[in-house]
């Protein structure tokens, strides 16, 4: 066995891929639909409103929506770039706006958000890997 090449990187993206992915359909879900003793979209819109979040309801449907639906693309590999770029804007507004005032999370500080960012940004530059679902064929006319 070499050091040098990984035994095998596509399975270490998929496990990635699927925890991560996990985590935003369990936030997104909590956030969208109250699931798992979530605020659903009016406690997260309050809590948006009370950080002086324009538009507080539109904001918590985008936020909601783009951890929701990247977490099925992040599961899925289906066009996990282009749709994670709207989770990595989420997350990094909620470091820096939710919890910018320390990097400690036991001090309500930005070290998960940031940390999911990153992970998010890590993904895009190396894709999803070859154990990914296809996305789907465009009809050749």
């Amino acid at each position: 066995m070499s050091n040098k090449t990984p035994l095998n990187p596509d399975l270490g993206l998929l496990l990635i891929r699927l925890m991560v992915g996990t985590v935003f359909l369990f936030h997104g879900a909590q956030k969208l639909f109250g699931a798992f003793e979530g605020p659903g979209l009016e406690g997260f819109s309050g809590y948006l409103e009370s950080m002086e979040i324009p538009m507080p309801m539109v904001s918590a449907i985008l936020a909601a929506l783009a951890e929701f639906v990247g977490g099925i693309a992040l599961v899925t590999g289906i066009y996990m770039r282009p749709i994670i770029l709207t989770t990595a804007a989420t997350m990094a507004v909620a470091a820096l706006k939710a919890h910018g005032g320390a990097f400690d999370i036991n001090k309500g500080g930005m070290e998960y958000p940031l940390t999911l960012l990153v992970v998010l940004v890590g993904l895009f530059f190396t894709g999803s890997g070859r154990l990914a679902m296809a996305a789907p064929k465009r009809k050749s006319e």
